[in-house]
């Protein structure tokens, strides 16, 4: 069993990656619902609930964990790593190395939650993979919450996506780096808005290669998928059609808090 979570819906998106890197591994996703947002969370919140979550999934056999959330990797996934020195954990981080390999005009945004715009590791990424490269970093609160809310055609989200974007591209801004996982979802509305002038950088098929190369026997499963929530253990299978996600309901073999 390979263990996936997030604060919420968001890491829906990698595991849709991760299905269709692995399609025959059984996977058991946990949605942090009852903590959400994690963005306006401090690291130790935010660590403490990590560890509460991983110590749940490898108690319930899990091989390998997946920190499908921006946010937790940069504020918790060391501490899980260091807490499950058995098992492999793959973390999710802002593609800032794709982004600035691939920019011509060497201006790149990241657009991201609060934790993670002001976090040491996003500096550390931008200075390590960024060199040379103007990056510039744009929090967006509320974004992952009306993610959620499956809000993803409330007209207020649609301005404040428009008023945090487009001064970007107007700064000549062509790689938009995703750096939450919920933003995923969010990609129709920012591709308009980068139309042909920028590219939307979403680094799941990455985590999920990642996973692939690591997962040796769990690769090899039923397809079955658990979910698992905090709170409202409804919600998840419920948001997969909204989500367009419905051709992962056939594996949900169970649904649970």
């Amino acid at each position: 069993m390979i263990g996936v979570f997030d604060s919420g819906l968001g890491g829906l998106s990698v595991l849709d990656a991760l299905v269709d890197a692995l399609p025959q591994a059984d996977f058991t996703y946990f949605a942090d619902t009852a903590h959400i947002p994690y963005g306006n969370k401090t690291e130790a919140e935010i660590q403490q609930r990590v560890l509460a979550i991983g110590a749940q999934l490898t108690d319930q056999g899990c091989g390998l964990l997946v920190v499908a959330c921006n946010t937790a990797t940069v504020a918790a996934v060391q501490a899980l790593r260091e807490a499950h020195p058995e098992i492999p954990v793959v973390g999710i981080e802002p593609g800032i190395k794709p982004a600035a390999r691939a920019s011509k005009s060497g201006r790149i945004a990241v657009l991201a939650t609060e934790t993670t715009a002001r976090s040491p590791r996003l500096a550390s990424l931008v200075a390590e993979h960024a060199q040379g490269v103007e990056v510039l970093i744009e929090a967006c609160p509320g974004w992952a919450t009306h993610v959620e809310q499956l809000a993803l055609d409330d007209p207020q989200l649609a301005a404040d996506i428009a008023a945090r974007v487009s001064p970007l591209i107007e700064q000549g801004v062509d790689q938009l780096v995703l750096g939450c996982t919920h933003y995923s979802f969010l990609s129709p509305a920012l591709a308009r808005l980068a139309a042909n002038r920028a590219q939307l950088v979403d680094v799941a098929m990455a985590v999920a290669e990642q996973t692939r190369r690591l997962a040796g026997p769990l690769a090899r499963g039923q397809g079955r998928l658990h979910l698992q929530s905090s709170a409202r253990p409804e919600h998840l299978p419920a948001a997969l059609p909204r989500l367009k996600l419905a051709h992962l309901l056939p594996r949900i073999v169970s649904s649970a808090a």
